[in-house]
């Protein structure tokens, strides 16, 4: 497999998954911005909107979308306790979460990182995210994890978004229970691997 990736970006999130879970991947640096390659490859060829993350199968075919990509990952090693079994109620819980994730908090980000965006655009932006990690940390209350005390695919995305709160002047540290689990899961291997191979960390 392949991953299109940008470091620190939303990529990070199947990047985590993938070694997570223990499988081989070759990894592929894109420009955002010129939507490149690093060897001035045309990215929209591989995927055609442009952004990351993208995942090249063995098979030859690319998968794109995030919460997507993630469950084809745990899905590849079941063992490895990243998703629940498909069809099971604790499955849809955690797409569940995916959907949550993916719409009310990565998607809340993107004014902020627009220049384009009004300061008063920013600042409602930074308004929904603060009432949904409110939201997150009520349900964290007494949780090692998303789903309970099991590491899944959903806390690999939620990590990753967390990590651009203090970019866009989004403070987390008032709530103590999500300082903790941020914390908590960079302390893991997989993740110090992933971050380390994408130079976000020494």
């Amino acid at each position: 497999m392949k991953l299109y990736f940008s470091p620190g970006a939303c990529s990070l999130s199947p990047h985590i998954a993938l070694r997570e879970a223990g499988l081989a991947v070759e990894l592929a640096k894109v420009d955002l911005r010129a939507r490149k390659l690093e060897d001035g490859s045309d990215y929209t060829l591989i995927n055609p909107k442009g952004y990351v993350p993208a995942l090249g199968l063995d098979e030859g075919d690319v998968l794109t979308e995030g919460p997507a990509i993630v469950q084809y990952i745990a899905d590849r090693n079941p063992a490895s306790g990243l998703a629940p079994a498909a069809g099971t109620l604790a499955r849809y819980r955690l797409q569940e979460w995916l959907n949550f994730i993916s719409t009310e908090v990565h998607k809340q980000f993107s004014p902020l990182f627009n220049p384009a965006s009004s300061e008063d655009i920013k600042s409602a932006a930074r308004d929904r995210l603060s009432s949904r990690f409110e939201w997150i940390a009520a349900q964290m209350a007494g949780e090692q994890y998303l789903m309970g005390d099991t590491f899944t695919v959903a806390d690999g995305y939620l990590f990753t978004v967390m990590n651009w709160a203090p970019r866009v002047k989004v403070d987390l540290s008032r709530w103590p229970v999500l300082s903790d689990y941020a914390a908590r899961i960079a302390a893991r291997p997989a993740v110090q691997d992933a971050m380390r191979a994408e130079g976000l960390i020494k």
